[in-house]
């Protein structure tokens, strides 16, 4: 795999604070309109995650692979990815939207969490949900199932491009969840879209303010041009750069 290109300590900074909504909308403005997965939904209490996509992908099980009881850690994609997984990374498994059997379990959870994984992210089911949850680490999927992931799904390859929730998702992409969902940055244009959605949500904090205070949305949000010179005048007063 090409080597990734280094984020700045400021851009993930930038990154802990946008919404996903915020995001989805910066990205739009740079022609991405498909970023935001479907049907994969925040389990437990929904805790920010900001980082960077570790792959994983699942084909459908074939029996006289699959059904033998047997895990080779040393030949299972899913095992491997396991222990190369670390720090900031977040593991995305492309499931098939398939709700059937558990993507993974509690075991294979907190190793990837002692190794410095920062989230999990699959558009299929978990087992041992609970246990998963108590290791404090963001978790999105589908929902639930007490299966095996062998039942219908066969671990076929790691850290190449996937699918999840209907979105694209190469290794190093960025993500960012919250109590909405998850959102996909391609990993080059993570400084510009960090900065643009802080500017944005700085923006939006103003108009929020003014229609809170009994203001018209006309005018206000889109702003016409007085009411971002009453913008521009508001970030004087308290310190920042217009």
């Amino acid at each position: 795999m090409p080597e990734l290109i280094p984020i700045a300590d400021s851009t993930w900074k930038l990154l802990e604070a946008p919404s996903t909504a915020t995001l989805t909308t910066v990205l739009s403005k740079h022609g991405l309109w498909n970023t935001f997965m479907t049907g994969v939904h925040p389990l437990g209490n929904p805790t920010r995650m900001v980082g960077q996509a570790f792959t994983l992908r699942y084909i459908p099980a074939r029996e006289d692979l699959d059904h033998t009881g047997v895990f080779d850690n040393l030949t299972d994609a899913q095992r491997l990815a396991v222990e190369r997984i670390g720090p900031r990374d977040i593991l995305v498994i492309d499931a098939r939207g398939e709700a059937r059997a558990g993507t993974m379990g509690n075991i294979l959870a907190t190793r990837m969490k002692v190794r410095g994984c920062v989230g999990f992210v699959s558009d299929g089911c978990y087992r041992d949900t609970a246990n998963i949850l108590s290791l404090g680490l963001p978790t999105y999927g589908k929902g639930m199932h007490a299966a095996t992931n062998k039942t219908i799904h066969h671990p076929a390859d790691f850290q190449l491009p996937v699918g999840c929730g209907g979105v694209a998702v190469y290794p190093g992409d960025i993500l960012v969840g919250d109590s909405d969902g998850v959102v996909v940055i391609p990993r080059h244009l993570a400084a510009k879209v960090a900065e643009e959605a802080a500017a944005m949500e700085d923006r939006e904090s103003f108009y929020l303010e003014k229609i809170q205070g009994g203001a018209s949305i006309i005018g206000t949000y889109p702003p016409n041009e007085e009411t971002m010179a009453e913008y521009r005048r508001w970030k004087e007063s308290r310190g920042t750069p217009s």
